[in-house]
């Protein structure tokens, strides 16, 4: 019934030109952000000399995200002033340029600290992409079908981060080992960055807001006194209570995910398979990942049949519930199989509390700061995955697998559920008459 409801709202969706057009911009840059994220990813994590720990993952965690923490505040105040479809246009113009420059760099002098310096700012506007994307969606669809389209875009969006991250993959199996096969496939991916610059110029120039955009000397005063513009976005999200206790929980759902997610990295590299065959782990974590795909899937088909009946904060309590029963079975055993259904359930999880998050913050949010609402959305996101990368440093052996930690991952996921359930039902109770709010 799910399948069949999904295609339902799929047919309501994709007369939504807007959203076709939106859509496919989303689609075709992170094909492309797969495709560059898939060789740091095998050199940060699965090459022989480096990340065998659980203090190297978490460097590597750190080097990753930290900078995209600092581009969140910058582009609240920017997606709320520029024209949003000329970020999407000229953000992914950006990201051709240093996509080939690191390619140049790896023909003439490999990995370097400007190709790593390079790959971060590359990251990092992906970032920013990002938020513009999910800023912009109320633009094209309105009404009940935004929850449709909130399930739907993110995670299609990681499908196709999946298949770039797959074309990656198939790049390094064909081409000679080289510098050249490294270039040649950030030269791809940059072709496809190329695509997705161009699909967003069909989109027109005001189409995805915002509604009132400051001149330039009026922006380069807010991005002077960014301080207080966060502060007041982060006080608009307060004074609405459900966007700011969806961002809460989302920060701590991620983090509690993220810890999960380096554990899994070193049981797949450490104890499932040769430490000294980066290969193999890199194939074994590929089934982890392949597993987790799954369930991001079964959230596009779930979440949007279940979530209208209880309620988006009720679905974030019962997917909090059911990561902390992921928890409880890896606690008893690491076996291969147990890791796979638990990145499963995780998976489902994960993705099931972030699209309810995104409608309520949406929902709740005024056009007018929205894209500080994401923005800082974006920051908490990944600085609760540096957060986790800090704790599981200290907590997680090398071989990544510890029965108290997963037990008291578990225990923190039944805290957070009962207090966000407990709080979100006490806003919407005494909410006054009149107000629109994602009940």
């Amino acid at each position: 019934m799910g399948g069949v409801q999904v295609i339902a709202d799929l047919r309501a969706l994709w007369p939504l030109e807007g959203f076709r057009r939106l859509f496919a911009v989303r689609l075709v840059s992170q094909s492309a952000d797969g495709m560059f994220q898939v060789g740091l990813a095998t050199l940060f994590f699965f090459s022989p000399e480096n990340a065998s720990t659980a203090t190297g993952v978490a460097a590597a965690f750190a080097v990753l995200l930290l900078p995209f923490t600092v581009v969140g505040p910058w582009a609240g105040v920017l997606l709320d002033r520029w024209r949003r479809r000329q970020v999407l246009l000229w953000g992914n113009v950006v990201r051709v340029g240093l996509t080939v420059t690191i390619a140049l760099l790896m023909v003439t002098d490999g990995v370097s600290v400007a190709v790593y310096v390079l790959a971060l700012v590359n990251l990092s506007i992906n970032r920013f992409l990002l938020s513009a994307l999910s800023a912009s969606l109320p633009r094209v669809v309105d009404g009940p079908l935004l929850l449709t389209a909130n399930s739907l875009t993110p995670t299609l969006g990681a499908a196709a981060a999946g298949v770039g991250a797959g074309l990656g993959f198939l790049l390094g199996f064909v081409l000679p080992a080289g510098r050249l096969k490294d270039a040649a496939a950030l030269t791809v991916a940059a072709a496809v960055m190329g695509v997705a610059a161009a699909l967003a110029t069909r989109l027109g120039r005001d189409q995805l807001g915002p509604v009132e955009r400051a001149d330039a000397t009026a922006l380069r005063s807010a991005l002077g006194t960014l301080a207080r513009g966060l502060v007041a976005g982060a006080r608009h999200l307060v004074a609405r209570r459900t966007p700011a206790y969806a961002l809460g929980i989302m920060a701590t759902h991620r983090f509690l995910y993220g810890v999960t997610f380096i554990a899994s990295i070193l049981i797949a590299r450490n104890l499932l398979s040769d430490p000294a065959d980066a290969t193999q782990g890199l194939a074994t974590f590929g089934t982890v990942a392949a597993a987790s795909a799954v369930g991001f899937a079964l959230a596009v088909v779930v979440t949007p049949v279940v979530s209208p009946r209880t309620g988006p904060h009720r679905w974030i309590v019962a997917c909090l519930a059911l990561a902390a029963a992921s928890q409880v079975l890896l606690a008893v055993t690491p076996h291969r199989v147990v890791l796979l259904v638990c990145a499963a359930t995780l998976g489902l999880a994960a993705q099931g509390a972030k699209i309810a998050v995104d409608t309520i913050v949406q929902r709740d949010t005024d056009d007018a700061y929205r894209g500080r609402a994401f923005a800082l959305y974006d920051v908490l996101y990944n600085a609760a995955f540096v957060g986790a990368a800090a704790l599981g440093a200290v907590t997680l052996p090398d071989t990544g697998w510890s029965r108290g930690v997963f037990l008291a991952l578990a225990a923190a996921y039944v805290a957070g559920a009962v207090g966000y359930g407990t709080a979100a039902a006490r806003t919407v109770r005494h909410r006054p008459a009149g107000t629109t709010v994602a009940a």
